[in-house]
């Protein structure tokens, strides 16, 4: 039952959101997913830092005019990433933008979008559609994101789905971006295991600088004054 009350508030939020004719943006929370509950650092988790900028992102993107559907309705929700993409596709979404911590040396933020076909569960994706648009959004959106940041985090790069663990056991893609009918970037926030990225993203002021250079990023990605 909880899944079916699940399912009807995504189609409903879906429907709203196309009913009002504004771009649309998912935002997608990383984990709980198939791959767990994310990594930790010594204070905070990922699950909860995802959750908490995903809804500042929520809050910026509205302001700025924009319609935007969450991949789940609360923190410990677990959705597959499969449907995560799936939310996406169903809200017609101009752009999917999923929010990860990494656990890693070194430190700093990164985004990755999908440059080849993956394969998971049997299907094989994303289109050389949104392959070709998620390279051409990926280059606006870090741009924007790293100059907003400059001076805060250190910056890790615009990289492909193939140079993580996940998207090269899958042919090169994330199997959030094979599902993926939309343009599709994610952003390893900070890596959570270094104690100074962590003291960042904890914060209040980190979190919402975090969400202002992502809302920046969607900005630039879509070119939108």
């Amino acid at each position: 039952m909880r899944s079916v009350l699940a399912a009807l508030g995504w189609a409903i939020l879906c429907c709203a959101a196309l009913a009002t004719g504004r771009p649309v943006i998912c935002v997608d929370p990383g984990h709980i997913s198939e791959v767990g509950a994310g990594t930790r650092g010594k204070k905070v988790t990922e699950l909860q830092i995802a959750w908490d900028v995903a809804l500042r992102l929520k809050a910026k993107l509205e302001g700025l005019g924009y319609d935007v559907v969450l991949t789940k309705n609360s923190l410990r929700q677990v959705v597959t990433n499969r449907h995560r993409a799936e939310v996406a596709n169903k809200a017609h979404a101009d752009y999917m933008v999923r929010l990860h911590c990494d656990a890693a040396n070194g430190s700093g933020f990164a985004s990755y979008y999908p440059a080849v076909r993956g394969t998971a569960y049997g299907t094989t994706g994303p289109s050389p559609l949104v392959l070709r648009m998620s390279k051409d959004y990926a280059g606006r959106f870090h741009a924007a994101l790293a100059t907003a940041l400059k001076g805060k985090l250190r910056n890790n790069g615009l990289k492909t789905d193939a140079q993580t663990a996940v998207g090269s056991q899958h042919g090169g893609a994330l199997i959030g971006s094979i599902y993926s009918n939309v343009p599709v970037v994610l952003v390893e926030m900070v890596v959570l295991t270094n104690p100074k990225d962590e003291a960042f993203i904890a914060s209040t002021e980190g979190q919402d600088a975090m969400a202002t250079a992502l809302a920046q990023g969607v900005l630039a990605a879509l070119k939108r004054d």
